[in-house]
């Protein structure tokens, strides 16, 4: 076992330093537990404590539970190289269970895809619960398992180096496919609630895939991942608002608004944006005290940017996309993916 990554949402180092304490005690425990599921080669990418609130009762008293989440590589005899998720919290206190949530909502969108053309996700390839003792807790450890992707996500190819050697009709296939899954998953009956680069997993490797050439051949197929805020469209209203990545949220959902097809829209905007131009439209001092505040503003307040001229054509789809008022923006996915169809053929 070896860990490549130690992550926290916090910065502070006397915090991350308990997390990688905990780590060297939780980590061996759950390698045990996947070498019992056949799991062989098991290398721990990241780990991350969370936190959750939660009602304790009618009085409304509320308390903070810690979880952790992991994301591990291994081997296993039937289903060959894979990604897995996982989650760690105290059986004596149920947190909500997004993984959980996140395994019914992959279940649900393959079984959708009734058409191969139109798969949105990886496949499900096992789920696992299981109860292990740890300091002397019970602890509740939830396990997915889903292919992993050596080419990762899109967030690879848009990195400063790569980003410059990515030719247009590449970024306008990146695009397409993005637009294409989102508007699957619309159809489906679901809102994804965190469309950002990270998400969009690319299917084959760069034997397959030549970073210099898009042959119809060659390329490369998108899929959706990381469900945990996703809801039905016709729950979406009713449940509880998820929160989402600062950088792609929606101004409404800024103000306290449910989230819609239309802040999926805006998401899918910002994300075009960065495809184009390597750079999010908009963007946060890394040295900001109120960050929210900050983010509320740059979605809600600054204008959309204008693009450079070698991506002008696209200005009016991305106008329509990351309009300030929802009820100016694209009203689906599919009136989108008819702008981008005429761009083409242009």
């Amino acid at each position: 076992m070896r860990n490549n990554t130690m992550e926290n949402s916090a910065s502070n180092p006397s915090i991350t330093q308990a997390l990688q304490a905990q780590a060297m005690q939780l980590l061996p425990i759950i390698t045990q537990e996947l070498v019992a599921q056949h799991f062989s080669e098991i290398v721990h990418q990241r780990i991350a404590q969370q936190s959750t609130e939660q009602t304790q009762d009618a009085k409304t008293q509320h308390i903070d539970k810690t979880y952790f989440q992991g994301l591990t590589r291994a081997q296993h005899p039937q289903f060959g190289s894979v990604m897995i998720k996982w989650q760690l919290n105290a059986d004596a206190y149920p947190i909500s269970s997004d993984l959980t949530h996140e395994a019914e909502v992959l279940a649900a969108v393959n079984a959708s895809s009734k058409i191969k053309d139109n798969v949105i996700a990886p496949p499900l390839l096992a789920q696992h619960c299981v109860d292990v003792q740890i300091l002397s807790q019970l602890q509740r450890l939830v396990i997915v398992v889903m292919p992993y992707y050596p080419n990762g996500s899109l967030v690879s190819q848009l990195t400063a180096s790569k980003h410059l050697s990515l030719i247009a009709s590449q970024k306008h296939h990146f695009i397409m496919k993005s637009a294409h899954l989102i508007a699957n998953l619309h159809q489906a009956g679901w809102l994804h609630n965190d469309i950002k680069p990270s998400n969009i997993l690319i299917e084959g490797s760069d034997d397959e895939w030549p970073v210099d050439t898009m042959s119809n051949s060659l390329t490369p197929r998108l899929l959706l991942t990381d469900f945990a805020l996703s809801q039905r469209m016709t729950m979406a209203n009713s449940q509880p608002n998820p929160a989402g990545t600062p950088a792609y949220l929606a101004p409404e959902r800024w103000q306290g608004q449910g989230a819609t097809v239309q802040s999926d829209i805006y998401a899918f905007g910002v994300m075009m944006v960065e495809i184009l131009t390597g750079k999010r439209p908009f963007q946060v001092s890394a040295d900001s005290r109120e960050k929210s505040k900050a983010w509320a503003i740059q979605h809600c307040q600054q204008p959309i940017p204008s693009l450079s001229a070698e991506y002008s054509h696209y200005q009016c789809i991305v106008d329509k996309a990351l309009a300030k008022r929802e009820e100016r923006r694209y009203r689906d996915i599919d009136k989108i993916l008819i702008d981008l169809k005429l761009l083409e053929n242009s």
